[in-house]
């Protein structure tokens, strides 16, 4: 018998529930109850990496009920221990970096466990518009894969739907929690739009593989323009149903029936909340940009394999990109080697903001290489401080929610991680981690399956 996504996420809910029956039994509970990150907590001993500002070679971090207090450098300014409250937990971090939790933007973490198990991958509805999709409500929280990216340091990640046009809403979900409610930080965050296919195909009917899907180019370009047009019409639907909203609102026209499509729309179409256009090559790009322009949306371009090529155009209309495709190759014969590794760079100088993600069809599992992503780019010409930057501050900017997360700030979430080294080397791992002031486990089956072979025994 097939299972199907949903019976997996019955199931998880069932795991989940037995497990807190029998917390209940045992009477700890309680512990479910206790404010995460309720006690005083002073990080010390650690090079702070602010992200925001100059990273501190002296420096101690004071957090207070989940927020970070204060940022000290000690080389300047002493700090009082006599003003610290009494329950104060000094955490001696000696000899480790400390840096804000990374952020990974356009994930399928949580939506896919194993790729070539149908039952395991959550993350597209059937239809061509279905912006009412909620991503996070699908996410399993019981993924294997989640543990793994959160021990490399990414504490937050975005589910994001697919699809052919309007694929959903996705939301920021922190990496600790039991259930989904639990972990979701914003909702909704972005309604996610993947732009038509631009490119014609060329080849000639004899040499088409198959001749009976082949289409000639007049074909193709009246079947391209349907699917921009249709893309429009929705849009323009939408604002209309948002237009009759606000004038029923204000008395002067009658309330149009209630529609989930269109009500999903409303916060899209009125502005409050970004537009995430997936496009890679270079007239997809141009062709969303365009209508963007005409309709003043807020915008952030995911995926962007060629947007380096339009870079200027990117600045001027003030579009961050969600970069993806350090690790892609050359996608055409005319171009270098690296031209992908020297992307963000070319972004950056023109004034574009960028964030790294991990894309390909390994990206669920291989979230956990973020940092490396924005490494790869340095070694290609991005300052070291900008592409940390790139998995910090820039993509909670890009979420919203800069006020919170992506550094080590006074007022912000203490949700930061310890590690041996910077955070750009491949050879530095994660000591310890904090979500929101809550230490978190770094325990995950990499972990397990590292202890129980290294203990297994010897043949003579």
């Amino acid at each position: 018998m097939k299972v199907t996504s949903y019976e997996l996420r019955v199931t998880s809910r069932l795991r989940m529930a037995l497990r807190i029956t029998a917390l209940m039994a045992m009477g700890t509970v309680l512990l479910l109850s206790t404010p995460a990150g309720a006690e005083t907590l002073l990080l010390k001993g650690a090079a702070v990496h602010t992200v925001s500002g100059a990273a501190l070679s002296q420096g101690e971090v004071l957090i207070q009920n989940g927020k970070v207090v204060q940022v000290f450098d000690v080389s300047k300014q002493t700090l009082t221990r006599r003003l610290l409250p009494t329950d104060t937990v000094e955490v001696d971090l000696k000899g480790l970096h400390l840096y804000p939790g990374l952020v990974l933007l356009d994930a399928s973490l949580g939506l896919e466990e194993i790729r070539a198990v149908r039952a395991t991958v959550d993350e597209a509805e059937v239809g061509e518009f279905t912006p009412d999709v909620q991503s996070w409500i699908a996410v399993n929280p019981d993924s294997e894969l989640l543990p793994v990216a959160r021990a490399n340091g990414v504490a937050y990640f975005e589910p994001v739907p697919q699809g052919s046009a309007v694929a959903g809403q996705s939301a920021l979900l922190a990496l600790d929690g039991w259930t989904t409610e639990q972990m979701t930080v914003r909702k909704p965050l972005a309604l996610h739009v993947f732009w038509p296919r631009m490119e014609l195909n060329m080849t000639p009917k004899e040499q088409a593989p198959d001749k009976a899907k082949w289409k000639s180019l007049d074909e193709q370009t009246k079947e391209r323009a349907a699917k921009l047009r249709a893309l429009e019409d929705f849009f323009k639907e939408a604002q209309a149903y948002a237009k009759a909203k606000d004038a029923a609102g204000k008395g002067e026209a009658t309330a149009p029936t209630p529609d989930p499509s269109w009500e999903a729309m409303l916060p899209f179409v009125r502005g409050e909340r970004s537009l995430v256009i997936h496009a890679d090559e270079v007239r997809q790009i141009k062709s969303a940009v365009a209508w963007v322009a005409t309709n003043q949306f807020k915008v952030i371009l995911a995926g962007g394999l060629d947007a380096w090529r339009v870079a200027g155009l990117l600045a001027t209309n003030r579009i961050p990109v969600i970069f993806e495709h350090v690790f892609a190759l050359p996608s055409r014969d005319s171009e270098a080697y690296d031209a992908h590794f020297r992307a963000p760079e070319v972004l950056r100088k023109a004034g574009v903001t960028v964030a790294f993600t991990v894309g390909g069809g390994f990206a669920a599992a291989l979230a956990k290489n973020l940092p490396y992503e924005a490494a790869q780019a340095v070694a290609f010409g991005l300052p070291a401080d900008e592409a940390v930057k790139g998995i910090t501050l820039y993509p909670a900017q890009i979420a919203g929610v800069a006020d919170r997360l992506g550094s080590i700030e006074a007022g912000k979430d203490a949700t930061l991680f310890a590690m041996d080294g910077e955070v750009l080397d491949i050879r530095a791992n994660v000591k310890r981690m904090w979500i929101a002031g809550k230490e978190v486990s770094l325990e995950n089956r990499h972990t397990r399956l590292y202890e129980k072979y290294k203990n297994r025994p010897k043949t003579k």
